[in-house]
């Protein structure tokens, strides 16, 4: 089983829902970053359960212990281990799931391929363990802090609502302003609407997250194998409930011509730009100085309340199942810090890789 990303800057995930923690290792960071647990608490307090009407009920403070990897307030080279404890696991809703895969989940294939399966709120298979991605992305944010990188991801679609196309500052200003993390405000009340209607109805709904990164220098990134673009997708995907992943134009592209949709360079302050973006900020596989941008595509939360069906293992026959317990009726808005943290953590990554960041030590 894969539990780690990352060449030089790496991050190992450990952890189940209802286990008795869930956290990260993160390897390969550079001494002298200053860091704080206050650091990652921000970034956690993003994605906790129970914060509002549109997220599960499960309340856990998610609160953030680090166990190793700075000292005098510091990095000091040496691995980072942040540590969540779980506290409010109701593993009896889940026990009728022994023998009995959830439609749309991954329980039929963690049964088959491992047989010894923790089927307590999916186990290692629950979005809880997005934590660990979280916990890494808050050092990478930091780290790519030093080189004046900012990420931040937004929902800019909910079922068929969709948001207006503001800026980098209006989204920044905006997202906090309502539950949904939507910039656009209007937009964010028919979101919240729409969520909470198939919350009442015992259902979900699905929807669209956008990342941007701005100044990111040009060159991460490798034309063949290890292309920005290639990684990016690969950690965006692997996070749970994603089907989709666009960069730039993305699946647009299909529909245009090469004269609609050339990023035509021009030199504007002495600094090299294209006129449009409609590569996201990534060209031939490496980061070209622009905005990187980036989509993925949200299932419905597969845990519905309603009537729906299913088999039996143990006894080799079909049948109904009516699914408890307490799930997001939208994931979106958690989603949103969790790909926040992973195009943080891919960015880091090159940025070592690249020689933009020393890999020993940030005063050299």
């Amino acid at each position: 089983m894969s539990n780690r990303i990352g060449e030089k800057f790496q991050i190992t995930s450990f952890g189940s829902s209802h286990g008795t923690a869930v956290g990260a290792v993160i390897d390969g960071c550079p001494a002298n970053l200053e860091l704080s647990a206050e650091d990652i608490q921000k970034e956690l307090d993003k994605r906790k359960p129970g914060t509002s009407s549109v997220t599960t009920p499960r309340k856990e403070s998610d609160e953030v212990q680090i166990l190793s990897g700075i000292f005098e307030g510091k990095t000091d080279g040496t691995p980072i281990t942040g540590i969540v404890f779980n506290k409010n696991q109701h593993s009896k809703d889940y026990s009728m799931f022994k023998s009995t895969p959830r439609p749309s989940h991954g329980d039929f294939g963690w049964m088959t391929k491992y047989g010894n399966y923790d089927y307590n709120g999916g186990g290692r298979g629950s979005g809880r363990v997005t934590i660990g991605h979280v916990i890494g992305g808050a050092v990478a944010k930091k780290l790519l802090k030093t080189k004046d990188i900012e990420i931040i991801s937004h929902v800019i679609q909910i079922g068929n609502v969709k948001a207006a196309k503001l800026s980098f500052d209006e989204i920044k200003e905006n997202i906090e302003k309502n539950p949904v993390r939507c910039a656009d405000l209007e937009a964010a009340k028919e979101m919240e609407e729409l969520i909470l209607a198939k919350k009442a109805e015992g259902d979900s709904v699905g929807g669209i997250v956008e990342t941007v990164a701005v100044n990111v220098p040009a060159g991460l990134g490798e034309p063949v194998f290890e292309r920005l673009d290639g990684d990016l997708a690969r950690i965006l995907m692997n996070i749970g409930a994603v089907k989709g992943v666009e960069i730039g134009l993305g699946f647009e592209a299909a529909e245009k011509t090469g004269s609609e949709i050339n990023d035509e360079y021009l030199i504007e302050d002495n600094v090299v730009k294209t006129k449009t973006n409609n590569s996201g900020g990534i060209i031939g596989g490496m980061s070209n100085g622009m905005p990187i941008v980036s989509r993925i595509a949200i299932k419905p939360t597969p845990s519905i309340s309603k009537c729906q069906n299913t088999i039996d293992l143990e006894r080799m026959e079909n049948k109904k199942i009516e699914i408890k317990g307490r799930h997001d009726p939208c994931i979106c808005p958690r989603v949103t810090v969790v790909a926040e943290s992973s195009t943080a953590i891919v960015l880091a990554d090159h940025m070592i890789r690249s020689g933009f960041i020393h890999p020993s030590n940030l005063d050299d």
